[in-house]
């Protein structure tokens, strides 16, 4: 079973979203938690979405889709619903799967992964958009941000692996304070023992993820996702062939990767170089 682990600000479609979704519950003669045992999400989470404060996942509609009736309703409104406030429109399926998933393993090579990030330097990262965000949209996003970290301590049986170039810290995005407790941080999440943070070093012969960031992750129900972010978009992948590949580079990675001891070694090193 599922429980979600924070819900959004609630929207006009979000709302619309879960009156369609009660009603065709409702129809079909099933109480919340008779719906969430066939759906594979708990009622609190499925009372959540049907009230508007819960943005819905992938998984859930298409499951909700074959308990109804298959009528098409929920895999048609979807789409349309508005996006959670300071998360990118095409970001907003993949942070449902997110919010639910049992595994979920991050490489990245341009910035520090939302998750990992402390507020300066998120707030750092966002202050360089272009176009410009404004003082509101600045909060949104962090904010957004924010909600999105408490996966780390809220869910203990969720794995999570991250792979991160050990350039992401001597950049020194923000200036060296905010370096020097984004390290602080890092290393205090790598203590957790639901976290695995691997440093891939900047001098690496070999090195299989040279095609860019992508994130993995498994589902309650041994699904797995990949998600690929650009400049102005990013690809949820849901084909198990496609998946398999950045199944296969991650873990080609993880060998690749210094060990999690030496990780820790060297963010401690550069902690005392900044």
């Amino acid at each position: 079973m599922v429980d979600g682990g924070g819900e959004p600000e609630s929207s006009d479609s979000m709302r619309t979203f879960g009156a369609v979704l009660q009603a065709l519950r409702e129809h079909s003669g099933l109480s919340r938690e008779e719906f969430g045992d066939l759906v594979g999400f708990s009622k609190h989470t499925v009372a959540s979405v049907e009230l508007g404060r819960r943005m819905p996942d992938l998984v859930l509609v298409e499951r909700g889709e074959e308990a109804t009736g298959n009528t098409g309703a929920l895999r048609k409104s979807f789409p349309k619903l508005a996006r959670q406030p300071g998360l990118a429109a095409w970001f907003r399926q993949w942070a449902g799967l997110e919010a639910g998933a049992i595994t979920l393993y991050t490489y990245e090579c341009r910035l520090i992964p939302g998750l990992l990030q402390t507020e300066a330097y998120a707030r750092q990262l966002f202050t360089n958009q272009l176009p410009p965000l404004d003082d509101d949209q600045i909060e949104a996003q962090w904010v957004a941000r924010a909600e999105r970290q408490r996966l780390l301590r809220e869910r203990p049986n969720t794995a999570f692996g991250f792979i991160l170039e050990e350039h992401l810290f001597r950049r020194h995005t923000g200036g060296v304070e905010v370096t020097a407790k984004l390290i602080d941080h890092v290393l205090e999440l790598a203590e957790l023992r639901n976290v695995e943070i691997q440093i891939m070093p900047t001098e690496q012969e070999n090195h299989a993820g040279l095609d860019g960031p992508m994130q993995l992750l498994e589902t309650p129900r041994t699904q797995w996702f990949a998600y690929c972010e650009g400049q102005r978009a990013g690809l949820l992948i849901s084909d198990p062939n496609e998946v398999s590949v950045l199944q296969r580079r991650y873990a080609r990675m993880r060998s690749q990767a210094l060990t999690l001891n030496d990780s820790v070694s060297l963010l401690q090193r550069m902690r005392g170089d900044v």
